[in-house]
């Protein structure tokens, strides 16, 4: 926790304006309406924010759908949930010239449960029913799908690119409190739920067979877990666009001290998560100063080197 508050002060400190300690406090202290205080106030609180909710919701989200699925590689974005709410963003934007960040949270969230409900039933359909291996490979086609139509769209309207281009890079620069305050209830309550099906998950990641032998109601069990993984993601996609790769390799990273027990990991997964995107942003705005460039941009140069890794891992073992 101590190493999470150090990254969210230090997002708040760092940026191209140059502010320094004093002035940060003041801004919280005895705010005059200067620039500098205007910058801290209106400007990074907001982004350091939206940062950390939003790298704790979707850590979560990937671990539970790793443990929900027995699948080491799955995620909202490898599993097309994060395609399937870009592009219902995308197809706001393009019939109802929806414009607003606020406007794309319902659109996102039921491009998300679209999705997961499309992906969970490809899955079963294959030999062997609701497998790890059938379900990436339902996710994988439902992404190179739902990513082609979200292409095409923006092909054919140059409008709708220019609205949502720095949208869909996956971005929390110029986020306000009104859009987080908006999305909160949605994130909480999927984090909510999430943690609380930490005993479940560890026991269902043993496997099916042997969770219900134990006397657990499986179908309940992932029905509830997916409905948490759609208010993640969902919401996480709305107020961020979709960032990649947190919800890969967060969990794998907490596993290393967490052991297999989902009771430690998703409280785990949510701090380094958040942690991970904060730094991330950080290195956004100072790879390239006095430019700024999407985090989801750099998120992928931290997390393929990593999935390449566990990729290669898995295929020796």
């Amino acid at each position: 926790m101590f190493l999470l508050l150090l990254c969210f002060m230090a997002s708040i400190a760092l940026g191209v304006a140059d502010i320094g300690p004093d002035d940060i406090l003041q801004a919280f202290t005895q705010p005059d309406g200067s620039t500098e205080h205007l910058i801290i106030r209106t400007v990074r609180v907001p982004r350091s924010i939206t940062a950390l909710l939003v790298g704790a919701a979707v850590a979560v989200a990937g671990a539970i759908m790793q443990g929900l699925t027995r699948n080491p590689l799955a995620d909202p974005g490898i599993l097309g949930i994060n395609a399937g709410a870009a592009l219902a963003v995308v197809m706001a934007v393009f019939w109802l010239n929806a414009a607003s960040l606020s406007v794309y949270a319902g659109f996102a969230l039921v491009g998300a449960a679209i999705a997961a409900v499309t992906v969970y039933g490809l899955g079963s359909l294959g030999r062997g029913g609701l497998t790890p291996l059938n379900l990436t490979i339902a996710g994988a086609a439902l992404t190179a799908l739902v990513s082609s139509l979200t292409t095409a769209i923006l092909i054919l309207s140059q409008r709708t690119l220019e609205e949502i281009r720095f949208w869909l890079a996956g971005s929390v620069a110029g986020r306000d409190m009104d859009l987080v305050v908006q999305a909160l209830p949605y994130l909480t309550l999927g984090l909510g739920i999430g943690l609380l099906m930490g005993k479940q998950l560890t026991t269902l990641s043993l496997g099916e067979s042997i969770a219900q032998g134990l006397g657990q109601k499986t179908a309940w069990v992932k029905g509830v877990a997916a409905a948490s993984v759609v208010l993640l993601a969902g919401g996480s996609v709305a107020i961020a666009g979709p960032i990649g790769f947190i919800g890969l390799i967060v969990p794998h990273i907490v596993r290393f001290w967490a052991g297999a027990d989902y009771r430690w990991i998703l409280p785990y997964s949510a701090i380094v998560g958040a942690i991970l995107l904060l730094l991330a942003d950080i290195l956004a705005r100072l790879i390239i100063q006095p430019q700024e460039l999407p985090v989801g941009i750099v998120m992928p140069l931290l997390g393929a080197p990593f999935f390449i890794y566990l990729t290669r891992s898995k295929i020796k073992r």
